[in-house]
């Protein structure tokens, strides 16, 4: 686990937050590529090459300098008890944010190598702990590439998200998504404008590549891809979750 901690100042220049900022970051890509199948040597290169990408992009757009904790949750982390964990020790004294960088099927997360499946067993156990003490949790964004994201929308915002954002369907489109809606969030734009501009930077160089059929408005690995926001209220890097 790659994990790094600021203490925050007893006062906050920033806009008055009440707590300080953590960011969870689920991470495992398992080098897999939908509908190829490849070597495991290949896998483990993919895998290993794009979650050293991911993190490099964090430090790049500057998460460390946003976010007064940040902890990464790779390889045999990437499991739903240590998510669980992690969530709800950060969340009395932590805003937190997480962000998924893992694949997905409908209702669930794809974790550690593609064996450890993140489903209801976690998430009921999240929301048991939220009900009977709402302070456990204080989860304010949800950003995820995983497929089928928009399957978990609900979830999310039950567990106290303020903003989440899916896919209806496979993502086709992790980058330039990731590089996209960090640049932005971090950046200071809103929530619901990061994810839209990070969606269509995709979509605009998916279309190059992928052309509808005739009859088709759009090819549908690019419909497939498209990120939808869900919601309380939009929100920037700065607001506070429960104001």
């Amino acid at each position: 686990m790659d994990a790094q901690q600021r203490t925050a100042s007893p006062v906050d220049h920033r806009q008055g937050r009440g707590k300080p900022l953590a960011l969870v970051v689920l991470l495992e890509n398992v080098g897999h590529i939908t509908g190829v199948k490849l070597p495991a040597a290949v896998m483990a290169a993919i895998d290993y090459l794009t979650e050293e990408y991911a993190k490099l992009l964090l430090r790049f757009y500057g998460a460390y300098r946003v976010y007064d904790a940040v902890v990464i949750l790779e390889d045999e982390q990437a499991t739903g008890s240590r998510l669980a964990e992690t969530l709800l020790r950060l969340g009395p004294a932590y805003t937190t944010d997480l962000l998924l960088l893992v694949h997905g099927h409908e209702g669930k997360l794809v974790g550690y190598r593609g064996q450890e499946l993140i489903g209801p067993e976690t998430f009921s156990h999240l929301l048991e702990a939220y009900r009977h003490d709402p302070n456990a949790l204080d989860l304010r964004m949800v950003f995820g590439l995983n497929c089928y994201g928009a399957s978990l929308s609900d979830v999310w915002l039950a567990l106290g998200a303020v903003v989440v954002n899916g896919t209806p369907g496979v993502n086709w489109l992790p980058e330039p998504s990731l590089s996209t809606f960090l640049r932005n969030w971090l950046g200071g734009k809103r929530y619901s404008a990061a994810v839209q501009r990070s969606n269509r930077r995709a979509r605009r160089w998916a279309r190059r590549v992928w052309r509808p059929h005739p009859g088709q408005t759009e090819h549908p690995k690019v419909a497939a891809s498209r990120q939808i926001v869900y919601g309380v209220r939009d929100i920037d890097i700065h607001t506070h979750s429960r104001t």
